[in-house]
């Protein structure tokens, strides 16, 4: 198996492992989510973010989860933000389960074949990458977002950004390249 076809392989059981916490969640909670507007979402990718680069800081953690779940709820709630803005916010659970993981399948799947495309262009930098790089760059990336949605509750238009969805593809790539690379 070639490089290539190593990360290939790699990403997608470290996909297949959220795509299965995401369907128990679903399960338990149904799409709770859908009620989750824009800056809200935002803001849950960035607590998360925030813990992990704590934990990687401080070399301890009071709660007992590590990184690595952390990871994991990054790339599912930039799958979520990538329905979300597909689909906008609801004020009710408003999507059924089978349709939530349809969605959740074609963004994942969209984010895998980014990752092919990229990574075919960047050579595997990322393994050369340690995992706190990846968890400054999903940072950054919120910090784009909240940027994009500022400026658009004003009603400014961008100039160069690809908009928040591409945001979202990055800090799942980004988030899965963590957790491939803590599962070594």
């Amino acid at each position: 198996m070639d490089y290539l076809e190593k990360t290939n392989t790699q990403f997608e059981q470290a996909l297949a492992e959220c795509r299965a916490l995401f369907e128990k969640k679903l399960h338990d909670y149904k799409a709770s989510w859908r009620i989750l507007r824009p800056t809200a979402l935002t803001d849950q990718l960035f607590i998360k973010a925030k813990r992990i680069r704590s934990l990687e800081i401080k070399k301890e953690s009071k709660v007992g989860e590590g990184i690595r779940p952390e990871f994991i709820a990054l790339i599912n709630y930039g799958i979520v933000g990538l329905i979300q803005l597909s689909e906008g916010f609801a004020d009710t659970v408003d999507m059924p389960n089978e349709q939530a993981m349809r969605l959740y399948d074609q963004f994942a799947n969209e984010a895998l074949e980014l990752m092919k495309k990229k990574n075919h262009d960047y050579d595997e930098a990322w393994r050369s990458m340690r995992v706190s790089s990846y968890t400054d760059l999903i940072l950054t990336k919120i910090e784009r977002i909240k940027e994009i949605e500022d400026l658009e509750e004003r009603g400014e238009q961008l100039k160069v950004s690809e908009g928040i969805g591409s945001n979202y593809m990055d800090i799942i790539n980004y988030a899965v390249f963590g957790v491939i690379k803590l599962s070594e």
